[in-house]
């Protein structure tokens, strides 16, 4: 994830161009007050400056001016009813938005310092990568999300996608996401959740309707059974015998945890550790090894696998495609 920028001001979503037009109309008001004001600081600097022979001497003095207050209060009282109105249509247009014909559910749950997916009715569930088709005027696909907290208070935050939505305890909240083109966008948990709360990262795969199907169906698939003797074998037993299955969910190893991602297509992502590393051959071996190496206070602790058990269950991971 690092090198990747994600904007406000290049939005992908019709929800987040609703949100970089209200910001800009905000920007160009400010940079308007900010030059009338600089404007005439300068000029009362320039004409009023001390000359020679001014000492002792009192500029006119100018005690109440009922243009210049008139123009001072009804100005600002303008400026704040435009950006009022235009914020409310802007909320409003963004909280209106119903469920329609080729609309997706999904629910989003926040961990620290991790994101729980799941397709209710598709019967998929992933973590930190949000797959969603994109939507077309000859197409049209909305993606409605249940946002919900497994702990604290979490914030949900793809800036090219949709605006900020939190994540509250006991709490549902919901938002939709509306791409018009395909690609990786960024998110992030924008609301401090703990000491991992900078690496609880977040990546949204837009893609075609037709490849979004072809993923959900290859996320529904069983993962591969490794052959017998083999290490990736010995690997999965020692992911069934040991606290591994306490936390994860892996179908076909016995796990049906809830504290940790659901690891059963583990391979298809990009990342480890929700965006703390990539999902490399040599990051998953050490995050198996010591997670803490790379993900300092997270919530998995060193399983103090020896050697050969670390490699053994890295061959079974690897296979998790």
């Amino acid at each position: 994830m690092v090198g990747q920028i994600s904007s406000i001001f290049d939005p992908a979503s019709s929800g987040a161009a609703l949100i970089r037009d209200l910001s800009g109309l905000v920007l160009w008001i400010c940079l308007g007050i900010f030059v009338v004001t600089q404007v005439g600081l300068i000029w009362v600097i320039v004409r009023f400056r001390a000359r020679p022979g001014d000492e002792g001497h009192e500029p006119p003095q100018v005690y109440g001016s009922t243009q210049v207050e008139l123009a001072w209060t009804i100005v600002p009282l303008i400026i704040v009813l435009v950006l009022f109105l235009t914020t409310a249509r802007t909320i409003g247009e963004i909280e209106d938005r119903e469920p329609g014909p080729g609309s997706l559910e999904v629910l989003v749950v926040g961990h620290q310092w991790w994101w729980e997916i799941r397709y209710p009715g598709r019967g998929v569930v992933t973590a930190n990568e949000l797959h969603v088709p994109r939507s077309s005027a000859a197409a049209p696909h909305t993606t409605f999300i249940d946002l919900r907290s497994a702990d604290v208070i979490h914030s949900f935050w793809i800036p090219q996608l949709a605006g900020k939505t939190d994540l509250i305890p006991g709490h549902d909240n919901r938002m939709w996401l509306e791409p018009d083109r395909t690609g990786v966008f960024l998110g992030q948990c924008a609301e401090f959740c703990g000491t991992q709360h900078a690496r609880m990262g977040l990546r949204v795969v837009v893609e075609e309707p037709a490849e979004f199907e072809r993923w959900l169906t290859a996320q529904r698939a069983s993962p591969a059974v490794p052959a017998t003797a083999s290490a990736a074998a010995r690997g999965r037993d020692i992911f069934s015998t040991t606290s591994c299955v306490n936390c994860h969910t892996l179908e076909g190893a016995g796990g049906d945890g809830r504290f940790g991602p659901d690891l059963s297509h583990l391979m298809s992502r990009a990342t480890l550790g929700a965006g703390a590393a990539a999902n490399t051959p040599v990051n998953l071996r050490a995050w198996v090894r010591d997670p803490q190496t790379l993900k300092p206070g997270c919530n998995m602790p060193d399983m103090k696998l020896s050697e050969p058990e670390v490699d053994a269950v890295v061959a079974y991971l690897l296979t998790l495609g």
